[in-house]
This record gives structure tokens, C-alpha cells and sequence, in this order.
């Protein structure tokens, strides 16, 4: 005779009904009515509002320092992690702790103190601005912004991964000659690829939404450094509620299309 093996919260239509009635309240609803007061304009009011120049500059911008910024920390975060799991130094766990500051730090604080570091007056701009270049209130200083709000997202996903995979496993494949690049390659990107494109969407999503951290640093000059949430902004400061909804269908369009093709491409490399 079978028993049935009763799960830990019972009521299994319950707490679906309950999940999807949460999820439809918090995100689901709020996202349709963006795209029902949208549907007020007509395919070409729309499209001329999405292809304004100051709005194709915008798009540009949030998304190309947003794309930088998520592979800066590709590179930086994956590193960290390494550094953090796989090395045992004084401070370590301060420097580990550090990592949720961007988390915990207001991004509006984040920005204030980026800005006052980097400006032409600043601690470190002054030096940038003797070598002849700026970094704030341009697209470096947006980027840098981004990457500072952003790397936890990489180091928090790269990390536990790394630290599952066996030490005993790089020794073996370099007792078995294989060389450091060839344990790279063939045992360590392969567990940590999807971990890492995971940590990559994560940090690229959040910085195409920044908006607290970059405000300050980005100078908001039109068609140079203006972001679209900040566009976004001006068009509700104007009353302009048709075009900033349109804006916001724009981006929601763009980075679904982004993350479902990043998300395919994990998919189809944890596939075996």
C-alpha cells in the first residue's frame, strides 16, 4: 500500500493562486497598463515618439554603458570571486562583506560620492583632468557608475559555483599535463559559464534601470549624456504621460528581447 508523502506547505492550489494573485498585482498588471495607455496612440504617433533623435541617443547610451559596465564586471567580478573563494589573506572577509555595499548603500548616495570623486575637482578627476580627459558627466563616469551598482551581481552568482568545484580536480588535470589555460578552458568555464551569463544578465538588467547613481555623475546633457530613465522623467515633468509610457514600453521591449536571448544561450549550454 502507498503513502502519500504530504509536501511542506500543503494546499498546492492555494499557494499557486496566492503566488500568480501576488505576481499579477506586483508586476503582471502594472506592466499592461504601460502597454494599454500605450495602445491610446497610433503605430505612427508611437513610432515617431520612439525615434526621436534624443530618444535613439538615450536608448544608445543607457543600453551601451549598461552593456560595458555588465562586462567590465564579467571580468572584474569573476576575478573577485576567484580571489574571495579560492585564497586565504587578512581581511578577506572584510573585503567579502564589502561586495553587498552597492546593495546596502542608497544609490542616490552611490552617486553623490562618485560624482565628488570623479568630477575635474575631485580626488581622482583632478589627475584625469591634468592627462587631458574627463570622467564626469560623460559616458565613462555613467559606466563606472554602473559598474560600481552592479558588481555584486556578478560575484554573488560566480562565487558559490566556484567554490563547489574541487580543488582536487585542477590538480588531477595538471598531473595529467594538462596546462593552466587548458584547465581554464576545458574544467573551469564550462561550470562556470552559466553562472557567469547568469550574473551578466542580472548586472546588465539592473544598469539599464539605474537611475539613482547615474543621475548625479551623468551631467544630463541631451543627446549626450542623458539617460531614458531620465527622459522618462522629463516627459512626466512636462505631463507628458503618452510619451514617457511610450519610452518605458521601448525599454521593457528591448531588455525582455536581451535577457530571452541571453537566457536561451544558458539554456542551450547547460543542455548536455
Amino acid at each position: 500500500m502507498s503513502r502519500r508523502i504530504s509536501p511542506v506547505i500543503p494546499g498546492f492550489g492555494l499557494t499557486l493562486g496566492y503566488t500568480l494573485v501576488y505576481l499579477s498585482l506586483i508586476v503582471l498588471i502594472p506592466l499592461a497598463a504601460m502597454f494599454v495607455h500605450a495602445a491610446q496612440l497610433t503605430w505612427d504617433q508611437f513610432w515617431n515618439i520612439i525615434s526621436a533623435p534624443r530618444v535613439i541617443a538615450a536608448l544608445k547610451l543607457s543600453f551601451g554603458t549598461a552593456l560595458y559596465a555588465a562586462i567590465i564586471n564579467g571580468i572584474i567580478g569573476t576575478l573577485l570571486a576567484w580571489v574571495l573563494v579560492r585564497y586565504t589573506f587578512p581581511g578577506r572577509k572584510i573585503i567579502d562583506a564589502m561586495v553587498d555595499l552597492p546593495f546596502a548603500l542608497p544609490t542616490a548616495v552611490a552617486g553623490i560620492a562618485l560624482t565628488a570623486l570623479y568630477t575635474p575637482t575631485g580626488l581622482v578627476g583632478q589627475f584625469a583632468a591634468d592627462l587631458g580627459f574627463k570622467i564626469a558627466y560623460t559616458p565613462l563616469g555613467i559606466t563606472l557608475a554602473l559598474t560600481f551598482v552592479t558588481l555584486p551581481f556578478v560575484v554573488r552568482t560566480v562565487q558559490p559555483v566556484l567554490a563547489d568545484i574541487p580543488r582536487e580536480v585542477e590538480e588531477a588535470a595538471a598531473c595529467l599535463g594538462a596546462r593552466p589555460l587548458q584547465v581554464f578552458r576545458h574544467i573551469l568555464v564550462p561550470a562556470l559559464l552559466p553562472a557567469w551569463l547568469t550574473g551578466f544578465a542580472l548586472a546588465f538588467a539592473r544598469g539599464v534601470g539605474e537611475y539613482g547613481s547615474v543621475i548625479f555623475i551623468a551631467g544630463n546633457m541631451p543627446m549626450k549624456t542623458e539617460i531614458l530613465p531620465l527622459l522618462i522623467m522629463v516627459k512626466l515633468d512636462q505631463y507628458d504621460y503618452t510619451g514617457a509610457t511610450s519610452i518605458g514600453v521601448l525599454m521593457l521591449v528591448v531588455s525582455f528581447v536581451l535577457l530571452l536571448l541571453i537566457n536561451l544561450l544558458q539554456r542551450r549550454i547547460e543542455t548536455p
